[in-house]
């Protein structure tokens, strides 16, 4: 039997690679530039993906500009019909694509399978498009004359999406932008992008024509093409901050419209009087599920008063300490590996800079390892106290299983600390006292507020947005707001007269 080298299994997964998804066919791309895709449990590459040129963005953008008269000209009842459809489809599929994210992200099953379901709630509410693309009517608004208003697509739209959820962020990027008429191109995370392709071939599925959904994977290359082509007309980003503010910027030089929604640093405020089990309950998860890498984690808790704080490590560190770190296959893991090792080894610097700035070590999680799977992307979870706004490691993001505790001595403290963070994404508070809770949510600078509710991410009919550096632009994703950035408005002034109108030459007014 022969024997395969290490060099000839690389050689061959490179040849399996992973490439477009145009005019509603898969194609390989014609780059020769590659991006290693990872198993996170075992450190191993599992295939790659192709990367675009310029040319694919292009050839998306021509698939998209063909098929964009038909799709905006078929009514909004057709169009949520292949919607409905597609819920149905990746329902039906949900087990295989949960599968597939875990595998390339690293989130544990039944992560994966709750993010699905999160973008399915998005889906169900882009198909409510005959009602929430409605114009309004004014009838006699002058002498003879009415007034009415309609929403109509921009055009094509581009989504470019994160790495850490390879499924919800683009069924909420693309299917309101489809629901409105629109075509669209996608440009998913080159670090786990099998999952946006089969989103596109379950669409086809459903009976979306060729061209309105497109997705290329990219890097920089990509990115820049999407900015720069003057037939996209908008572009929806989630990532980190500075290239949020990037692509915000580059976007409207080249007049386009832009929502662009950027990193975090959420905190967890806990009152004196709010129940500690239940606190640490809710905090465990949001501060460590997923691997901390939601940019709705809680990676700060901001207990008022040092007794406050006390009793808060007295139940947490042993939690902590408990956590089930396993594969991300696993049905009875807390938290699976990170989505690579250079993201592991930068949160593990951060832990270290956080040490080096004067924070005390409560549970360090950088010597964990599992047995048998030793080569992958895992970190246990670190607990850190004593976190100071001046502390580099506490103003930037982590994005890691790190809990930092920021320690304040009164409420005005723990309002202005998450109020004058650079991030403004999400914030929330846990108490009894619902007076301070109203104050709270009212004063406090950040853009989604949780009330003892420890991830605040809005239902799908709401809407999703930070403030600050977590958000460029001024309209949020999905819900009334998603409607609003995917259509133009267009009002119509009528008047049917009988008889021939004389000349005015003064502006004129509807009296």
């Amino acid at each position: 039997m022969k024997t395969v080298s290490k060099r000839e299994l690389l050689e061959a997964i490179m040849t399996d690679s992973l490439g477009h998804f145009i005019n509603g066919a898969s194609t390989v791309g014609k780059s020769d530039r590659k991006h290693d895709i990872y198993n996170p449990t075992t450190g191993e590459v599992q295939h790659c993906v192709t990367l675009a040129t310029r040319s694919e963005i292009i050839a998306a953008t021509d698939a998209a500009e063909a098929a964009f008269p038909a799709w905006a000209a078929t009514n909004p009842q057709r169009r949520a019909r292949v919607l409905f459809k597609f819920k149905e489809l990746v329902e039906k599929d949900s087990e295989n694509l949960a599968k597939l994210i875990s595998s390339e992200h690293g989130k544990t099953l039944p992560d994966a399978r709750g993010e699905l379901q999160r973008g399915l709630d998005v889906i169900e509410f882009a198909c409510g498009a005959p009602h929430l693309q409605k114009g309004g009517y004014t009838e006699g608004a002058g002498g003879g004359i009415d007034v009415y208003s309609m929403r109509q697509p921009i055009g094509i739209g581009a989504g470019i999406s994160p790495f850490n959820f390879p499924a919800m962020i683009p069924m909420w990027m693309f299917s309101i932008a489809i629901a409105c008429g629109n075509t669209f191109i996608l440009k998913p995370s080159e670090r786990d992008p099998s999952v946006p392709l089969r989103l596109g071939e379950l669409m086809m599925e459903a009976g979306l024509p060729p061209g309105v959904l497109n997705i290329v994977n990219g890097d920089k290359e990509s990115v820049d093409a999407i900015i720069e082509e003057p037939r996209i007309k908008g572009i929806t980003f989630v990532g980190s901050s500075d290239i949020a503010q990037y692509i915000y910027a580059g976007g409207a030089a080249h007049n386009k419209r832009v929502q662009a929604f950027g990193g975090a640093k959420n905190h967890l405020v806990v009152l004196p009087d709010a129940d500690m089990d239940n606190v640490v309950n809710q905090l465990i998860g949001s501060a460590y599920g997923s691997a901390g890498e939601r940019c709705m984690a809680t990676p700060v808790a901001v207990p008022v008063g040092d007794e406050t704080a006390e009793r808060l490590l007295e139940v947490l560190k042993p939690r902590v300490e408990a956590l089930r770190i396993g594969p991300s296959l696993s049905e009875d893991s807390d938290l699976g590996p990170l989505v690579t090792g250079a993201h592991r080894d930068r949160v593990a610097q951060y832990i270290q800079m956080a040490v080096d700035e004067g924070q005390e070590l409560i549970v360090d999680g950088r010597d964990f390892y599992l047995e048998g799977y030793e080569n992958g992307f895992f970190l246990g979870g670190t607990l850190l106290d004593y976190a100071k706004p001046t502390h580099q490691s506490y103003q930037e993001e982590i994005f890691g299983p790190v809990l930092q505790i920021a320690r304040t001595a009164n409420f005005e403290e723990a309002i202005a600390l998450p109020s004058q963070h650079q991030y403004g994404n999400g914030v929330a508070i846990f108490t009894r006292n619902g007076a301070a809770a109203r104050e709270f949510a009212q004063r406090v600078n950040v853009g989604m507020v949780g009330v003892n509710v420890p991830i605040p991410v809005p239902v799908a009919y709401h809407t999703f947005g930070g403030w600050k550096r977590s958000g460029f632009g001024d309209t949020n994703q999905h819900g009334p707001e998603g409607f609003r950035f995917w259509t133009k408005i267009k009002t119509i002034t009528q008047r049917w007269p009988e008889d021939v109108q004389a000349s005015q030459f003064v502006m004129p007014t509807m009296d």
